[in-house]
């Protein structure tokens, strides 16, 4: 479904983000993209979805193709349209909103009125947590439903390829089991393609089927999510876990160095 193949992008013509990058999201998987802070993991998003260009940011070198069509430089609407939704990391609700508000602005973009509410009645039977919130300001949202309500706003778009960037990110470990579990049953009942960008690597690699790992810029490591969970170098740098498994200080994982056969 997804190929992204060789791709380059630069940001105000001088900072090269990614170097090489390929990748590929086949129909109906799961697929995460590992790494550390400034590893290329938004950049990467922000290229498929179109949103580069916001931030002075083009692919300049390589391809990016949906269903055996180009996309790399089209606009985010045109992109959108055609199944390819992002949820952008921070929780990005509309605050001043209501969560129904909010939901329904999922689909602005659909001619589909009809189909619209029997779609809100889908999002809510996977967030059951935000019935009761509708009338709700989204800003006054704990984190977990403020992020609950971003997925659920972009279920609105009948996404086929769902982007989601660090959908954990500052929440509590129970809320991030429970919105794994929501995301697996999307994927396995509605046959959602996700496209996963995560720093919990544990999470991101029980809900996958193949991973990724991003190092400044470029695809360092791939395979299997299983083998992935065994790779040594994943298990001490990204799962702070020695050999022996025992877990290492932040202070020896921040002098982590990878070894050299990552880049081989």
């Amino acid at each position: 479904m997804l190929i992204v193949e060789n791709v380059d992008v630069v940001y105000s013509d001088v900072i090269l983000a990614l170097t090489g990058v390929s990748l590929k999201v086949p129909d109906g998987a799961i697929v995460a993209v590992l790494g550390s802070n400034g590893a290329g993991k938004t950049t990467l998003l922000k290229a498929v979805s179109g949103l580069l260009a916001a931030e002075d940011g083009r692919v300049v070198r390589g391809t990016i193709q949906w269903d055996g069509e180009e996309i790399q430089g089209k606009d985010p609407a045109t992109i959108y349209r055609k199944g390819i939704v992002q949820v952008l990391e921070g929780r990005r609700v509309f605050e001043h909103l209501s969560v129904l508000q909010n939901l329904v602005l999922g689909a602005h973009l659909r001619s589909d009125r009809k189909q619209v509410s029997a779609d809100l009645e889908r999002v809510l039977e996977y967030f059951p947590r935000l019935r009761p919130l509708l009338k709700r300001t989204a800003g006054f949202l704990s984190g977990g439903e403020q992020q609950m309500l971003v997925i659920g706003r972009a279920l609105m778009a009948r996404p086929r390829l769902l982007m989601l960037d660090e959908p954990s990110l500052g929440l509590a470990p129970l809320i991030v089991e429970e919105i794994a579990g929501i995301l697996r049953l999307l994927n396995e009942k509605e046959g959602v393609s996700i496209l996963l960008v995560e720093q919990n690597v544990r999470v991101a690699l029980s809900l996958a089927g193949y991973g990724y790992v991003l190092e400044n810029g470029r695809v360092v490591l791939d395979g299997p999510a299983t083998q992935l969970r065994e790779n040594e170098d994943v298990k001490e740098f990204y799962l702070g876990l020695t050999i022996a498994g025992a877990r290492k200080s932040y202070r020896q994982a921040k002098h982590y160095k990878r070894r050299k056969r990552w880049l081989g």
